[in-house]
């Protein structure tokens, strides 16, 4: 850690942490002067005092051996330690540590503790050390209280004598630890984001006469919505605005209100945000544009804005948005630049563009979509789509969660909370920039295969997001949502009065992962009682143009409960003398017969549009089969991934991680230091740890030897094949006549060794061996590559079983991506892989394994022998746990990995770490 951030405390306030420093003197003591004499005694087990002599000791640290983190509020002069928490190892390089924590009294009970011991813990975790210990007195049950708020699991042993009790704790994240920390940032983001959706007064700063600028749209929406509490405009210039009296500044407000929105230029948000922070108000709106959307200036701006609200602990909407709205009666409050205020409903949205909003909520409008809430966040800048999805997550008035996206500012927390809230809710997300955003250099498959969008879909597909191209779609799918229930599975039975439409819905069923199946006997009898001999009876159901309405309400009841059918298609073409009102009236008496667990959805494809009855009994209707298919069949996946198992985190036994460390430390330790171009800086190699805290321009990476690429994944028991690193032709020779086996020999080189004829197959006697690197030599020095020319690997030839890849991609955004599939040679050309993104479930592994299309080539086709799944997943385990231990790892390729009828090898392997996956 080397600045400041902040954290959201269980109140919905924040707070920084920080390294403490030795300019803290003056604030160490300013604190420990706030602190009573019973804290001070629960902290050293008796009297104790700190003072101008002695203060030195808790703030000039040595950073070989001790941390001590402070939690801090205000900011320049003003900045004052609120709490303190620090560990100091039990000798130099030991992976055990003392720790104690101290918070002010008045300052306690607000979860600061909490924060500072979950961040030391990080902080000793990622310094090596995997357990801390402390002592306490017996009687500091607060103390003991605070552990077990964070999550860490400790043991204590009482000394009776003393009345003091040893507490002792393991580092390694647990299921209580994750869970203890959703519970807390659950807890914030609604107690936040209470603030912002239903404020009992709020203020627009910035409320202008002209109706027609942002500020006057604002204040005139805030009117014109009815909403249910006073609303202040904030005017320097003008007493009164819009016939409201308006006052000069926050300070001469009546009350302090709720929420604050500021619409005024950028260079005066900042002194508007302090003095609401000044005066106690905990949720400010920027709507104001020209921060971090506007160059460096404007970058500049926005982190002394969070500056000034991490100093308050307030929370900011924005900047650069368009504002936030509640549909509900209770509130009324639209407190966005946008005219149009849908009705009440259970959608809630959130949108990072606030042009696009606009649009979103006309749409909304004019398909009769009603809104619980809706966010235009901006640049983010601190309430983010993750705590929307938290509050969200029970938020009784929301039902379904749209999402339109252009950026994730912390994928891998998007992915635990998106995880847990889609088994509730279902989220529906239109991501932009598809195309091009993975583009980047990548030097193995798995970096070339598993980039930018791929990354996305895996993200979505893992957490039970449904993702639309559209959003169009979005709003399609968002409609059947909120009118119909998910499918219980894919089949889908078709009624039609046309041939043609009714064969264009199947096949669109079909592509969009939806069966059209055969129907039972007794469903076609019944159906033959009444429809006319020349109608179809099979599925799609074709009861002809002569079709009544009484037909249809008939015939959706049978269809509708028929054990074979999970939903039901209705679509009519106006023909004879059959009327567009009459079927809308029988399908809505009809619906009522249908279990309520399946969906009934309406293609009326007339110029008349969609029935008024048919929205109001939530039967929704599209204007062609493809499009209702399209939503359909996306409801239906997310479904199927709701009926799944969540799944745990598989880790197995038999790993050494401190092992692998070392290797990949050291080889770190010893790479030059490149600057964000490549270009070499000058300087002395430093330690991995000591580059965390390095400017984040500075990077090195490394491709790691093949010994050293042995000696990690043999730490983590990955299976290799028997080989050997030989400096010779001599060595060579030796290796094939101790190993007695045939062999293969490689260049020992992170290089692609075909295309420099580093690969030799199948050799059978020493010789061969010999003449093989004596060749290999040649090849690398005619190529100019004789650095690489030194060593070379003799490995024993495997060849039964199936050829498999697996490898990683530390993707900037998302961290570590595992992919694995169809291996060898042709790996990029045919691209039969999946990716997930880790950690990996075991429910993720069987999915990556189910989704290749190769899969039958691992259970036996044609005859040939099934191969070891189970190893295969064992593997996928073991990696998952490894780059999760070490996010050094940037790019690992096993290719091709032989999954063979009993265990798995990798043969070929390239892993390349670096300090750059940390940042």
């Amino acid at each position: 850690m080397t600045d400041a951030h902040s954290h959201v405390l269980p109140d919905g306030t924040t707070i920084r942490i920080r390294p403490i420093e030795p300019f803290d003197d003056e604030r160490l003591l300013a604190m420990w002067g706030r602190t009573s004499d019973e804290s001070r005694r629960q902290r050293f087990l008796g009297p104790f005092e700190i003072d101008e002599t002695t203060v030195r000791r808790f703030t000039d640290l040595d950073p070989a051996i001790e941390l001590a983190l402070v939690a801090v509020a205000g900011r320049g002069d003003d900045e004052r330690i609120l709490g303190v928490a620090r560990f100091e190892r039990d000798e130099p390089g030991a992976d055990s540590a003392e720790f104690a924590a101290l918070v002010e009294d008045a300052q306690q009970g607000r979860g600061i503790g909490t924060v500072l011991i979950r961040e030391l813990a990080d902080e000793a975790r990622e310094a090596g050390i995997t357990r801390l210990h402390g002592a306490l007195l017996a009687s500091n049950e607060r103390m003991m209280s605070l552990l077990r708020d964070a999550g860490l699991d400790y043991d204590q042993d009482a000394d009776d004598a003393g009345g003091v009790v040893r507490a002792a704790m393991d580092l390694a994240p647990t299921a209580d630890f994750l869970a203890a920390i959703y519970a807390d940032e659950k807890r914030a983001a609604e107690a936040a984001l209470q603030r912002f959706f239903d404020p009992k007064a709020v203020a627009v700063v910035g409320a202008s006469r002209d109706p027609r600028s942002i500020g006057g749209l604002v204040f005139s929406n805030l009117l014109e919505g009815r909403f249910n509490g006073p609303v202040y405009p904030v005017n320097v210039s003008s007493p009164v605005v819009q016939s409201v009296a308006a006052y000069k500044s926050l300070s001469d407000l009546p009350q302090v209100p709720d929420l604050v929105y500021v619409c005024v230029p950028a260079k005066y948000v900042n002194a508007v945000v302090d003095e609401a922070g000044e005066l106690g108000v905990r949720a400010v709106c920027v709507i104001s544009a020209g921060f971090g959307e506007a160059g460096d200036d404007g970058k500049a701006l926005q982190r002394d804005l969070m500056e000034i609200a991490g100093g308050h602990g307030l929370r900011i909407v924005g900047p650069n948005c368009m504002g936030l709205m509640n549909a509900g009666e209770g509130v009324r409050m639209n407190g966005t630049f946008s005219t149009i205020f849908p009705m009440p409903g259970r959608l809630a949205f959130s949108s990072q563009s606030g042009a696009l909003g606009l649009a979103v909520l006309e749409h909304a409008a004019n398909l009769g979509l009603g809104i619980s809430t809706f966010v235009s966040i901006g640049n983010k800048a601190d309430i983010s789509g993750n705590d929307l999805l938290l509050y969200w997550e029970d938020d009784p008035a929301t039902d379904v969660i749209l999402l339109y996206l252009e950026s994730f500012g912390n994928p891998r927390k998007f992915s635990r909370i998106a995880r847990r809230v889609s088994r509730k809710k279902p989220i529906v997300v239109v991501k932009s920039g598809r195309t091009g955003a993975g583009a980047r250099a990548a030097s193995s498959h798995t970096g070339a295969m598993a980039a930018g969008d791929v990354a996305v879909s895996a993200l979505f597909r893992q957490t039970g997001v449904i993702r639309t191209e559209t959003l169009e779609e979005l709003f399609d799918v968002a409609a059947l949502l909120s009118s119909q229930p998910a499918p219980p599975g894919p089949n889908v039975a078709i009624l039609t009065n046309a041939g043609g439409p009714g064969i264009l819905a199947a096949d669109a069923c079909e592509s969009n992962g939806l069966t059209a199946p055969q129907l039972s006997d007794d469903t076609k009898a019944k159906l033959r009682e009444f429809l006319p001999p020349e109608a179809g009876i099979n599925n799609p159901v074709d009861m002809i143009a002569s079709a009544s309405a009484e037909g249809y309400g008939r015939a959706l009841r049978i269809l509708g409960n028929a054990d074979e059918v999970d939903a039901v298609f209705v679509i009519f073409i106006p023909a004879g003398t059959t009327s567009t009102q009459d079927v809308a009236d029988a399908l809505v008496a009809a619906r009522k017969d249908v279990p309520a667990d399946k969906p009934v959805i309406s293609i009326f494809m007339s110029a008349r549009g969609v029935p008024d009855e048919l929205a109001e009994a939530n039967i929704p209707s599209f204007a062609f089969p493809e499009d209702a298919a399209r939503a359909l069949g996306r409801v239906a996946r997310y479904s199927a991934w709701r009926q799944r198992p969540v799944g745990e985190v598989v880790r197995p036994q038999g790993m050494d991680p401190a092992q692998a460390r070392s290797i990949v430390e050291a080889a770190l330790t010893a790479a030059p230091t490149t600057d964000e171009h490549g270009k070499r800086l000058i300087g002395k190699p430093h330690a991995a740890a000591a580059t965390r805290a390095a400017p984040r321009k500075a990077k090195r990476e490394v491709w790691l030897s093949t010994a050293e690429v042995e000696g990690v994944l043999g730490a983590y028991g990955v299976p290799l094949a028997k080989s050997r690193i030989v400096r010779s032709a001599e060595e060579g020779a030796e290796a094939q006549a101790e190993f007695d086996v045939p062999v293969a020999v490689k260049v020992a080189a992170p290089i692609h060794k075909i295309d420099v004829g580093g690969v030799a197959l199948d050799l059978r006697s020493p010789d061969g061996v010999r003449r093989a690197i004596e060749q290999m030599r040649t090849n690398l020095i005619d190529a100019g590559m004789e650095e690489h020319a030194d060593a070379f690997l003799v490995q024993e030839m495997v060849t039964d079983g199936v050829e498999m890849v697996v490898g990683v991609s530390h993707d900037p955004s998302f961290g570590p991506i595992v992919m694995t599939g169809m291996g060898g040679s042709l790996v990029e050309l045919l691209k039969d892989v999946s990716v997930r993104i880790t950690p990996l479930t075991d429910v993720d592994v069987d999915e990556m394994i189910d989704g290749l299309r190769m899969k039958p080539l691992l259970t036996g086709y044609r005859g040939s022998a099934p191969v070891d799944v189970d190893a295969l997943k064992e593997l996928l385990y073991r990696i998952s746990a490894m780059v999760e231990d070490l996010p050094e790892i940037s790019e690992l390729d096993l290719n091709p990995v032989f999954v063979r009828p009993s265990g798995a090898v990798a043969v070929d392997m390239r892993m390349k770490v670096g300090d750059t996956a940390l940042a």
